[in-house]
């Protein structure tokens, strides 16, 4: 077994997912079903991305035939070695320094930005019974949804797999629904206000300058709560 043979180190699987699953779940604290979904989609791309980075390097089995015909050199049970991108462009050195790697490292950093100003916001308007529309909520009206897909998309460019790179446009559609649905429920709890605030401000593509957009009449609710 060579020295820095990266797999089988099922407590490091355990211990990476339930860190980025328990981080983010003290930003979004799902109470409903829908909550739960988007939740739950996200934990099980977190959970299959270090199942292969430190457990079993399915994707690695599945193109050694191609990598080692390829690349007859690179010994493919070593961790460096599933850094698929450095082998692919041919970069040397530490791969954690790879241009891509910093990338996705910026690009968790700011998902998680993301989801802890959304909270803050959402908190706030939650405690004081109004839609929650200042903040990150003055640029998009779903920052919460884009906060996890940015963190998703930021590991898959890190460490890209078979099951995630399957999992991702699948879990892009599923918080796409779920925005839909959510905005249905909000115009039955806020009517025109919220219709207002909608036409006002982007789902997704966050706008550079923020809506001055009235908070509206007392209600139990945010745009990103169901």
């Amino acid at each position: 077994m060579p020295d820095d043979y990266g797999y089988n180190l099922w407590f490091l699987v355990i211990l990476n997912s339930a860190i980025f699953i328990i981080f983010a779940f003290s930003f979004v604290k799902p109470r409903t079903k829908p909550d739960w979904r988007a939740f739950g989609g996200f934990s099980a791309f977190v959970i299959a991305l270090f199942t292969e980075m430190y457990g079993f390097p399915l994707t690695i089995y599945f193109l050694s035939g191609w990598l080692g015909s390829r690349f007859p050199d690179l010994n493919l049970l070593t961790h460096n070695s599933g850094h698929l991108w450095q082998d692919l462009f041919g970069w040397q050195g530490d791969p954690h320094l790879n241009p891509l790697h910093l990338l996705s490292n910026v690009l968790i950093f700011a998902g998680f930005i993301l989801l802890y100003q959304a909270w803050r916001i959402l908190y706030a308007a939650q405690r004081e019974h109004r839609l929650a529309v200042t903040g990150i909520y003055a640029r998009m009206r779903h920052p919460q949804y884009l906060g996890f897909l940015t963190i998703m998309f930021g590991f898959l460019l890190q460490w890209p797999t078979i099951l995630t790179l399957i999992m991702f446009p699948i879990l892009v559609v599923v918080y796409h629904r779920l925005a839909k649905r959510e905005e249905k429920d909000m115009t039955a709890g806020f009517g025109d206000d919220y219709l207002d605030y909608a036409r006002r401000v982007p789902a997704f593509i966050p706008r550079l300058r923020p809506n001055k957009t009235s908070p509206g009449p007392n209600r139990p609710h945010g745009p990103d709560t169901r």
